[in-house]
């Protein structure tokens, strides 16, 4: 195909052009520059091969124009040069979702789910407007570096297949892969059509083909109005089973059992559908609550550090209730001694000795039962009886009254 503008020329004395992005049936897109407003854009040269087409394509362009959505490439200007029309439309920074698709394979259920949400946001603002779209497939899906999807190619599937997807010669225009059952039947594309495409696109992106294949584009079309296909759930485990349903659910063969785009819309996006979060550069962009205020109780410090405190407290506590208890008895013990005759008391430097078999401070319990105390005398007499026996008292009396004691 020959283009009638070169490269060095202005397209309708305002459009450099700089880099051919493609070329394909209906024409070149090139990376262009605006010398007015001083921004680049895509300037798409189209084939009109008779006068019919070129007024129904300026048709579709100011209907694709009326569009002003984030999920689809926005229309700037329309013209003919040298009888060549042309659309001027937004740069979309990224690449095409069929380059995505070679590049990957099969995606993530979750960003497959979310790719296709924003698809379908797009498809529904322009069904609002009554605009169809008319060929949904991954090439005409763009996919910007923030990953943000917009629809590209409003108005040119009706410009190329006018209001049947087949000619006189029963050829049929456009890509079968994704071709509505009512379509292939000859049928008027409706706004259904392009949910069942997306349904398609979908498909692929969640196992790695399209629903339906075959030798020839006749076959798969066929298969699109007579077959039903697998269950994506069936192809690959991962694929969570509501997310399954709605893909079958969205290439459902009758229109009219078919969901809307702005119902596909919000099921995907997150009301049924299984998306990730909004990415931006690869990262996804989760919102973290702030922690509260800690309160004088909720402190972490106080927690830590009262606990210790109140073991140190207790443990001094039951430290000297046992040996206040011992010293008591101990004092009992060496009056009942002096008493009874001139014996010498128990040495009250002993006492501590007792009070050193309890626990140390860090291990001892929260609290000491006071009944437990008074065992720690027995040892402490028990040595006393036993010096006093190896010790001669007055006249042998000694031996005889510790014995009267422990009586």
């Amino acid at each position: 195909m020959v283009i009638g503008v070169g490269v060095q020329e202005l397209l309708a004395g305002r459009y450099q052009l700089q880099e051919l992005l493609g070329r394909g049936a209906m024409g070149e897109v090139w990376r262009a520059s605006d010398q007015v407003l001083g921004r680049l854009v895509a300037a798409k040269l189209l084939r009109a091969e008779e006068a019919a087409d070129a007024e129904r394509f300026r048709l579709e362009a100011q209907t694709a124009a009326r569009l002003n959505h984030p999920n689809v490439v926005g229309m700037y200007d329309f013209g003919s040069h040298h009888d060549q029309p042309y659309l001027v439309m937004e740069l979309v920074d990224g690449w095409s979702l069929a380059q995505e698709r070679s590049l990957r394979g099969a995606l993530p259920p979750a960003e497959a789910a979310a790719i296709a949400a924003q698809a379908a946001a797009g498809l529904a603002a322009a069904h609002q407007q009554g605009v169809i779209h008319r060929d949904i497939k991954p090439a005409n899906l763009m996919l910007a570096t923030d990953r943000t999807v917009k629809v590209a190619d409003f108005g040119i599937a009706r410009f190329a297949a006018a209001d049947s997807t087949l000619t006189a010669t029963g050829k049929i225009l456009g890509t079968a892969d994704y071709l509505a059952p009512e379509r292939a039947l000859g049928r008027p594309a409706q706004p259904a059509s392009d949910v069942y495409s997306l349904g398609c696109v979908l498909y692929e992106l969640l196992t790695g083909r399209p629903p339906f294949s075959g030798g020839t584009s006749l076959a798969v079309v066929q298969q699109h109005v007579s077959a039903t296909p697998p269950p994506p759930s069936r192809l690959r485990a991962e694929i969570p089973q509501p997310l399954s349903d709605l893909v079958l659910h969205l290439l459902a063969k009758d229109p009219a059992n078919r969901p809307t785009a702005e119902q596909a819309a919000d099921r995907l996006a997150g009301r049924h559908g299984t998306p990730q979060p909004p990415v931006t550069g690869g990262t996804a962009l989760i919102s973290v609550p702030a922690p509260a205020p800690l309160t004088r109780e909720a402190r972490p410090t106080t927690r830590h550090s009262r606990p210790r405190g109140h073991r140190k407290l207790a443990s001094k506590a039951a430290l000297y209730g046992t040996g206040l208890v011992v010293f008591s008895a101990a004092m009992a013990l060496g009056a009942s001694l002096n008493s009874s005759d001139d014996d010498p008391a128990p040495s009250p430097s002993r006492t501590p000795m007792a009070a050193t078999s309890a626990p140390p401070a860090d291990d001892a319990p929260t609290s000491t039962p006071p009944a437990a105390a008074p065992s720690t005398t027995t040892p402490l007499r028990e040595r006393d009886d036993k010096e006093r026996q190896e010790r001669p008292g007055k006249d042998g009396k000694g031996k005889g009254k510790g014995r009267h004691s422990d009586d």
